[in-house]
């Protein structure tokens, strides 16, 4: 899948031409600069390496990387496949990739909660009632095991635990405009991550 890597800028909200409000993502997408070209006969399959977000400090080897395409290093590097476009080392891929109208993919980082209790890690109900004495236990999770047998605790029980901060990917989004000018997109719906931080578009 093609696609382009960007920078989640915030949350808005636009009126459509019924006047409906839509709440809606904008995210900062490229310019890319095409890194590596990978191909069939050196690799053994077909993709474009990009990078995006100058790197104020890097290492020798990925400085010597990006010298090769005439750039600097890069803070984030990811391979696409299946452009249609013929891309060379160095080219840039701008927003302009992307159409109004059409739907994309988006992955990102979820925002960091820390460690959480079952009810909002897993949507327990909780006791729901403080009555017949049970005055401490409304965000309780009730019995997790079994008596003498099995005598343990399966594995995968839903518990309290660390939540977020995992690799979550949000399908189908419509894209309702592109701002060319100012490198923008600005799609439907909600996109996984804290503001400023990177998300893989991919269509």
């Amino acid at each position: 899948m093609s696609g382009l890597i960007g920078k989640k800028v915030g949350m808005t909200s636009i009126f459509d031409e019924n006047g409906k409000n839509i709440p809606c993502t904008v995210i900062q997408a490229g310019p890319c600069v095409v890194t590596q070209v990978r191909t069939k006969e050196v690799d053994g399959y077909e993709a474009l390496q990009l990078g995006f977000d100058d790197k104020k400090t890097a290492s020798k080897a990925a400085e010597g990387h990006a010298k090769k395409a005439g750039t600097v290093a890069k803070r984030k590097v990811v391979e696409f496949q299946g452009y249609n476009e013929d891309y060379k080392l160095g080219d840039s891929v701008t927003v302009e990739h992307f159409k109004e109208g059409e739907f994309v993919d988006i992955s990102g980082t979820s925002k960091g909660k820390g460690f959480q209790g079952v009810v909002k890690r897993h949507g327990f109900g909780g006791v729901g009632q403080a009555t017949h004495g049970q005055h401490n236990r409304l965000r309780a999770p009730g019995s997790i095991g079994g008596a003498s047998y099995p005598a343990r605790v399966f594995k995968g029980m839903r518990m309290a635990g660390r939540m977020g901060g995992d690799k979550v990917k949000v399908e189908n989004l419509k894209v309702l405009k592109v701002v060319a000018d100012k490198d923008l997109i600005v799609v439907k719906g909600c996109v996984p991550g804290h503001k400023n931080s990177y998300v893989i578009i991919s269509k």
